[in-house]
């Protein structure tokens, strides 16, 4: 048995939001070197060049396409250039975030919590609809949501925050019952504290961290690129027969 084709990505196309910095970066890069070809999308276009040309400089195929995925009228765009640079997708991953406050769900406002619900849950089921058409075609076609444990149980002061990841494995379960006569298969991954500047308000509150340490049965903080080998998993054949679940990743807080 070749066990290195268990986890190619030869000749897939993989969108993946929220690509320019911390776990999606990782996931590009852990893509591309198994062997897809990456679009990477963020806000801005600069950043995104940047970080695509030094994919490339590894000798890697990326290309950066600017979406802020909390408006919905630039998602089909964002579909369009990438099917119209590499005539296909197969694999998506809806790691972009949002969460604009840290603090007591009573002082989060409307707009706070509409923000986080266009954000991780509107922009999610809307840019996988919207790819529908293009994951159908695939012979291996894979969406990955990433969530958080916060889908499981509220995080201090990440209250909305947490209730839209609950929102988001609630839809990867409907999207992989309905997909799956398509073949398409659709799963998450519910990460913990990972060390990325998007968790940072939490990594570098001491009082939070006292409390996470004395959680964790692996007495530290995960990485971006142990969530982007998950996601490998979960994009390449290895993991064929595996749709509407949820993996959490998170040293054991939940235990």
């Amino acid at each position: 048995m070749d066990l290195s084709q268990l986890f190619s990505l030869d000749h897939k196309v993989a969108l993946i939001t929220g690509a320019s910095k911390g776990i999606g970066l990782a996931t590009a890069e852990i893509f591309a070197a198994a062997g897809a070809k990456v679009v990477i999308s963020s806000r801005k276009q600069e950043v995104l060049d940047k970080v695509a040309n030094q994919l490339k400089s590894k000798g890697y195929e990326a290309t950066g396409i600017a979406c802020n995925v909390g408006n919905m009228e630039e998602l089909p765009v964002l579909v369009e250039k990438t099917v119209e640079k590499y005539g296909q997708i197969d694999i998506l991953v809806n790691n972009a975030a949002a969460n604009p406050v840290f603090g007591p769900v009573h002082e989060t406002s409307l707009e706070a919590f509409d923000k986080i619900m266009d954000v991780n849950v509107k922009a999610p089921f809307e840019l996988t609809r919207l790819c529908f058409p293009h994951l159908r075609k695939s012979s291996h076609a894979s969406v990955i949501n990433v969530s958080s444990i916060g889908a499981f149980s509220p995080e201090p002061g990440l209250g909305i925050y947490s209730v839209s990841k609950t929102a988001l494995t609630s839809l990867t379960k409907v999207y992989a019952k309905e997909w799956g006569e398509a073949k398409i298969r659709v799963n998450a991954i519910c990460p913990g504290l990972i060390k990325t500047k998007f968790s940072e308000p939490l990594w570098s509150n001491e009082k939070i961290m006292d409390f996470v340490m004395k959680q964790l049965t692996i007495k530290r903080l995960g990485t971006p690129e142990e969530i982007g080998a998950l996601a490998l998993f979960l994009a390449s054949p290895a993991s064929s027969y595996i749709t509407g679940s949820i993996f959490t990743s998170d040293g054991g807080f939940n235990i």
